[in-house]
């Protein structure tokens, strides 16, 4: 819902006077990528949602801790132990993924943000990777409560036997912007971002 309402442009104050501009080609047209998430068998029997904002891996009904593995392009990255992994888009780097302590990433970047919720370790920060790359997760100890959450609408159970894999989708959304728009200026007014000095 945060980022919804990051993503809505329209001033309330000058709101019909933008639409108007809108509605006659006086916008701004900005393409956003998505990622689909898959929760999948050996036997590639596929279980398929796509977010704009974020793939979450967490618990089903009770927080804990849980334990996996990341591998990024088939490369073994890390493992850790926490309540869960958020994998936001640039576009949910101002929802979820900020709350837990990730990067504002802008929206042209080709990247993708993995957060680690709540981690086990004084070490494990956030990591930035390039969006084309796949990212599968696995799980040593099964549990039969873990899921995969896309933009907190979705939930995908995962079973034993199962990983996950979450990669650049082939679709994206486009968003239509007014021809003054600024995202610095979203991220001061409605982020609370830094103001300028003079």
């Amino acid at each position: 819902m945060a980022t919804w309402v990051f993503l809505t442009d329209l001033d309330p104050d000058n709101a019909q006077q933008q639409l108007a501009d809108v509605l006659e080609g006086h916008y701004i047209s900005e393409k956003r990528f998505l990622l689909e998430a898959q929760v999948c068998q050996q036997d590639c029997q596929k279980r398929i949602s796509t977010a704009i904002n974020e793939v979450v891996l967490h618990p089903g009904k009770v927080a804990h801790m849980i334990e996996f593995e990341v591998y990024i392009d088939e490369i073994f990255a890390f493992s850790q132990r926490s309540d869960g992994l958020i994998i936001s888009t640039p576009t949910g780097s101002t929802a979820y993924s900020l709350s837990a302590g990730g990067p504002i990433l802008t929206p042209s970047l080709d990247a993708i943000t993995l957060v680690p919720m709540f981690p086990h370790t004084l070490s494990a920060r956030p990591l930035v990777i390039n969006s084309s790359s796949t990212i599968r997760l696995r799980f040593s100890h099964r549990r039969n409560d873990l899921e995969i959450s896309c933009d907190s609408q979705i939930a995908l159970p995962i079973q034993e036997g199962e990983d996950v894999l979450i990669r650049r989708c082939d679709y994206h959304l486009n968003l239509i912007h007014p021809k003054d728009y600024s995202y610095f200026n979203t991220l001061s007014t409605k982020l609370g971002w830094s103001k300028k000095l003079f």
